[in-house]
């Protein structure tokens, strides 16, 4: 959740500072002709066009209820009212902008009711670990292997050329690092972005503002993982960056994905694969069951087992790239 290492980080060995990426590419998934990531320019055509930069905010507003739905019956949202406010004609449900972000979890909008979260889950809703993530926590995971924000970035968009034009979902956005690339990027006519916290949303929308990032094409959204305000076959793709990790239930958020994305939909993440000492494997197979009671957190173990929850899922040609205790994993949703 909020796309951090939670727990994991602190048990992490140092690595070498060379990165040594290398594909894996298990039997029935993609297979990539070059091991290093290309370089990667989009033609006017796949960007966003220049007049999008002028869109006014009732258009804006209109936009995002054509992509959110409501996280209880998945039925569209529309602007029926104002423009803070997302309305669900079949519920009879308004879900309210606060002025940073919609709230579109199903008991975001109670004043009494409330429901606790995974210890870890409820770590990354405070203020100090959400100000912390981009000021020293997300620095790091270079010593998991991870290549570093920018390398994830061009990575990732190798993954995701397919899906260029259409809407990206940043999953477990946490304070908004690959949001905003997507954002500056132009590759997307849209780009949500969402999390469980609510500090890390705030840091997001201090970043974007501070950052002076376009916001006519971003939208904030809190969400629940496990019940995406998404209709389904709605979306073109979908990235979580150092995430799936920490999901409390890895397969009702990837069959979440698997939903909401459209036929020929993209799905990218990265995680740790903690397989780089063998011996290890056994014990860390018994132990990882109480690990995860106690934290929420997973501990993968193996590339197939990744595999297998996308397969499990509904998506295909799962394919991944690997250094040290890194992967970043794509797999795609059949058309």
């Amino acid at each position: 959740m909020a796309g951090a290492i939670g727990s994991i980080g602190v048990l992490l060995p140092r690595r070498c500072a060379g990165l040594n990426l290398r594909r894996c590419t298990p039997r029935g998934s993609r297979s990539f002709a070059a091991t290093g990531v290309s370089a990667f320019s989009v033609s006017s055509s796949t960007g966003l066009e220049a007049n999008q930069q002028d869109l006014n905010q009732d258009t804006k507003s209109n936009s995002e209820a054509q992509e959110l739905a409501c996280p209880i019956c998945y039925f569209p949202l529309t602007n029926q009212t104002n423009q803070s406010t997302l309305d669900c004609q079949k519920c009879k449900k308004s879900y309210v902008n606060n002025g940073t972000y919609f709230d579109l979890t199903i008991s975001g909008n109670s004043t009494d009711y409330s429901e606790t979260m995974p210890a870890l889950t409820e770590l990354f809703r405070t203020p100090l670990v959400s100000y912390l993530y981009e000021r020293g926590w997300r620095q790091n995971f270079v010593w998991g292997g991870f290549p570093g924000p920018e390398k994830e970035f061009e990575m990732a968009k190798e993954y995701l050329k397919p899906t260029i034009g259409g809407t990206i979902v940043d999953a477990s956005c946490g304070s908004g690092l690959f949001s905003r690339l997507f954002v500056k990027s132009q590759l997307y006519s849209q780009v949500i972005a969402f999390d469980f916290s609510e500090n890390m949303l705030r840091q997001c929308d201090e970043f974007v503002r501070t950052q002076n990032i376009p916001t006519q094409n971003l939208v904030l959204v809190r969400a629940d993982i496990s019940r995406l305000p998404f209709g389904s076959s709605s979306i073109d793709a979908v990235h979580a960056g150092a995430a799936l990790h920490c999901w409390p239930s890895p397969a009702s958020a990837v069959a979440e994905i698997s939903r909401v994305l459209r036929p020929g939909g993209v799905f990218v993440a990265t995680t740790f694969i903690v397989d780089v000492v063998m011996p290890a494997v056994p014990v860390l197979r018994i132990a990882r069951q109480y690990f995860a009671q106690f934290t929420s957190n997973t501990i993968y173990v193996s590339e197939k087992e990744l595999e297998e929850l996308c397969t499990a899922c509904g998506l295909v040609g799962f394919t991944c790239v690997r250094n040290g205790l890194f992967v970043m994993i794509s797999a795609t949703k059949p058309r």
